[in-house]
């Protein structure tokens, strides 16, 4: 039997061989590329810096330009716009959704998002008191195509009339009595 219990251990850890010359060598010059590359990395950076931001290379990446469509798509998700657009959208198409006997005489105003009401104008009081009939049916197309609850209720405004003018006689350019008192 030998004197050092470790050599009869099977399990043993065993030394690593010192590095010797050349290894030390190896690993020295490994670590200074790795320096050198990393005080490069920073004075490329700062270069950049001075010259006005960074540059897109050869390869595409976040700072490449994009074509006006995906641009637009990308700013509407991110600012969480999605159901204000397509509303947009219905009142482009407002024809087709409607029908063109509706549409000739009945005009989307408005989307108040918070209240999610679509405002609509009538040219007469007959085709308004029709659309308020036809709303829910309305409001149920509108949701199938912009998505479940988009659109909860359609109010319906009837023709403006002309603004109103107190008395027989009137003085153009006049706002009515109170123009007098300055």
């Amino acid at each position: 039997m030998s004197e050092n219990p470790s050599e009869n251990a099977p399990d043993a850890p065993r030394k690593a061989p010192e590095p010797s010359g050349v290894d030390l060598a190896r690993v020295a010059l490994r670590a200074a590329k790795e320096q050198a590359r990393a005080r490069g990395d920073a004075a490329q950076q700062k270069k950049q810096a001075r010259r006005g931001g960074l540059r897109s290379g050869a390869r595409a990446d976040g700072r490449d330009p994009m074509a006006l469509g995906p641009a637009i798509n990308r700013l509407i998700s991110e600012r969480g716009w999605e159901t204000p657009a397509a509303v947009g959208g219905v009142m482009g198409r407002w024809p087709q959704i409607v029908g063109d006997d509706v549409a000739k005489h009945c005009v989307p105003e408005k989307y108040d998002e918070d209240e999610r009401v679509l405002v609509v104008r009538c040219d007469s009081t007959a085709w308004a008191t029709n659309l308020r009939l036809l709303a829910p049916t309305l409001v149920a197309r509108l949701n199938e195509d912009l998505g479940h609850g988009a659109v909860r209720h359609i109010k319906v405004n009837g023709p403006g009339g002309p603004a109103r003018r107190y008395g027989p006689l009137r003085a153009p350019g006049s706002t009515g009595p109170g123009d007098t008192y300055g």
